[in-house]
């Protein structure tokens, strides 16, 4: 029954995950802790990770547009770069995304709304 708990509370997580990286918008970025934080969950930035590696194609979220703290894109995911250059996504010389030029900040009471309004329109 523990197990249980676990894997449903991991599957709930990663469904917030989701919900939230569907409103991320065209032009932006977030990192994995970012994203955690803006669910609640500030020390859960691999879990993010994980469960972006886990999304279901059928929800066809923006995942490209998840990057690491430091700017970097998926290791095994070449094509991630292009998509976020195709959104003029600004890159550093070093090729990682430029957060301070492209980061998403909602405010609050704006991500609160956001959330809520998604949850009513499609269910993620």
């Amino acid at each position: 029954m523990e197990k249980e708990g676990i894997f449903l509370a991991r599957e709930d997580f990663f469904w917030q995950v989701y919900g939230l990286t569907a409103l991320i918008p065209k032009g932006k970025a977030v990192s994995y802790g970012q994203l955690a934080a803006m669910l609640g969950y500030p020390r859960r930035a691999r879990m993010v990770g994980q469960a972006m590696s886990r999304v279901p194609a059928f929800l066809h979220l923006p995942c490209h547009r998840v990057v690491a703290s430091d700017g970097r894109t998926a290791p095994h995911w070449p094509e991630q770069a292009a998509l976020l250059k195709k959104e003029g996504i600004p890159f550093l010389r070093n090729g990682r995304v430029d957060l301070e030029k492209c980061r998403w900040q909602p405010q609050p009471e704006e991500l609160s709304a956001l959330l809520n309004s998604k949850k009513d329109h499609t269910g993620i």
